[in-house]
């Protein structure tokens, strides 16, 4: 079998035509769009990427738009496009640490976290300015204030738990509505 290019799995959905076009949700470059709320996967870690695919195919992340995408895919057009948009740029993100001056709910609970419930910054394990660390921790910065604030109620509510040791459950199940909106809202404008 022909191995396809990287731009015809990820424009035209691969061999399978279950496997629709990343595209259509993503963006052309996989840069995401904000008004619907679908994640940036352009420069995201390529084990990142082949995880929560595997995780969409196997249902251990829920997702029924995903779901089906992900089965249809093989591995090596997975591997075709985990390699692809880790190869694209991810926005430019003003290193923001933990030391940083705070003033809203969204920067403190990114950069200060809420201890007195057992909530840690969000930048301790996602880096200075929310670009994320290594393969397990994905950037937040620049990512659809709609998108994250999803992810943080499928934690919330147990229907997302694929994270280890369900930190991330724990975390969104200690955070109000206005929490999850407010840090949000906060990763997603720290793009340039």
């Amino acid at each position: 079998m022909h191995a396809q290019a990287p731009a015809d799995v990820y424009s035209r959905g691969g061999a399978n035509p279950a496997a629709v076009a990343c595209a259509s949700c993503h963006g052309a470059q996989g840069e995401g769009m904000e008004a619907g709320g679908f994640p940036r996967l352009a420069g995201l870690p390529a084990d990142y990427i082949k995880k929560q695919l595997a995780d969409f195919a196997s249902g251990a992340r829920a997702n029924p738009i995903m779901q089906p995408i992900a089965s249809a895919l093989t591995r090596e057009e997975i591997d075709t496009l985990a390699a692809m948009l880790t190869a694209q740029a991810y926005p430019e993100v003003a290193p923001v640490g933990k030391g940083a001056e705070v003033q809203e709910l969204g920067e403190t609970l990114a950069l200060r976290g809420a201890w007195d419930r057992n909530i840690p910054e969000c930048v301790a394990c996602h880096g200075p300015g929310g670009r994320g660390v290594g393969e397990v921790f994905p950037p937040l910065a620049g990512q659809p204030a709609q998108y994250l604030a999803a992810q943080l109620i499928a934690w919330q509510q147990g229907t997302r738990t694929n994270d280890p040791n369900d930190l991330m459950g724990h975390i969104g199940r200690s955070l109000t509505a206005d929490e999850i909106e407010a840090v949000s809202k906060y990763f997603a404008g720290l793009k340039k």
